[in-house]
């Protein structure tokens, strides 16, 4: 029925739109989000775990790559507590829509960290960018904390995914994901631990248990082994762009599920729009540029 590709590019789909659910499950779950965060990587990392045991893959690493993933995992950690606490101080479209500001920070970031030149089409995507955001703003100013935080996310993600990108070459995307689960587990405790955090939050319902289950097991673990093996097959440019569905698949989850709550004024959908566009928009530019680039060369 299908090809190999095709058949690639369904299952890829269909992880991006496991993902757009994250932001949906935050919202149900309703503990606040470091508690929120905490469950979550504990449940993620048993769930690898379960799976390194069942493919019999070993997960040892040298101690200084622990040390890097720990460390990066902190950094994941944070993301995830500022991204869902931007849902839970405003909306799942206004977090969705500013974490997809992602494209703006690794643009500017990337050259920092590679020591390069940025290029013009991270220049061009970038303003675009900025335009977006600042029409959020400027109609959803009520939300601006969730604006912020998703910002702050936005900034964390940027950060760590270009981290990720120079550990992949030498080790499994799976192995890293474990032990950054692992680094984000002890960080956020120790945050708990020194802010004392109540205990009473920590007591969940049946609901809130069944949501974090399907938030650790299934959004993040089995949709995370699922990209691995698709990654394999597929292009960069391909991945790249069928991510980009993520936030487009979670507003309209959201807008099913909770209606009104997630209506938004026309401004925020023309800045949602022109953020979305651009972040579509740059891997075609990013493409462009490089086949200039080489035609020149």
């Amino acid at each position: 029925m299908f090809s190999g590709r095709q058949r690639n590019v369904f299952l890829l789909h269909i992880t991006v739109l496991i993902w757009g659910f994250t932001g949906v499950l935050g919202e149900l779950i309703t503990v606040s989000a470091l508690p929120l965060v905490w469950f979550r990587v504990i449940i993620a990392a048993l769930s690898l775990l379960i799976y390194f045991r069942f493919i019999k893959q070993p997960i040892g690493v040298s101690t200084s790559d622990l040390l890097k993933f720990l460390g990066v995992g902190l950094i994941v950690g944070l993301h995830w507590v500022l991204f869902f606490h931007a849902i839970k101080v405003s909306t799942v479209s206004v977090a969705l829509v500013t974490l997809s500001a992602i494209t703006l920070f690794t643009a500017i970031l990337e050259p920092i960290f590679n020591k390069r030149r940025i290029s013009l089409a991270d220049v061009a995507v970038g303003v675009i960018i900025i335009f977006g955001i600042y029409l959020i703003f400027k109609f959803e100013f009520q939300y601006i904390q969730g604006i912020v935080f998703g910002l702050l996310a936005a900034f964390c993600a940027g950060i760590f995914a270009i981290l990720n990108v120079r550990m992949v070459r030498k080790h499994s995307p799976t192995i890293i994901t474990f032990y950054e689960m692992i680094g984000a587990f002890i960080g956020v405790s120790l945050v708990m631990l020194i802010g004392g955090q109540s205990s009473a939050e920590l007591i969940l319902s049946a609901q809130d248990w069944a949501y974090l289950l399907l938030l650790g097991s299934v959004c993040t673990a089995l949709a995370y082994a699922l990209s691995v093996s698709i990654m394999k097959e597929l292009s960069a440019f391909a991945v790249a762009l069928a991510t980009n569905m993520e936030p487009v698949y979670g507003i309209l989850i959201a807008l099913l599920i909770f209606g009104d709550k997630e209506t938004m004024s026309t401004g925020f959908y023309i800045g949602a729009v022109i953020v979305l566009s651009a972040v579509f928009l740059y891997p075609y530019l990013k493409a462009k540029f490089r086949k200039r680039k080489s035609v020149i060369i």
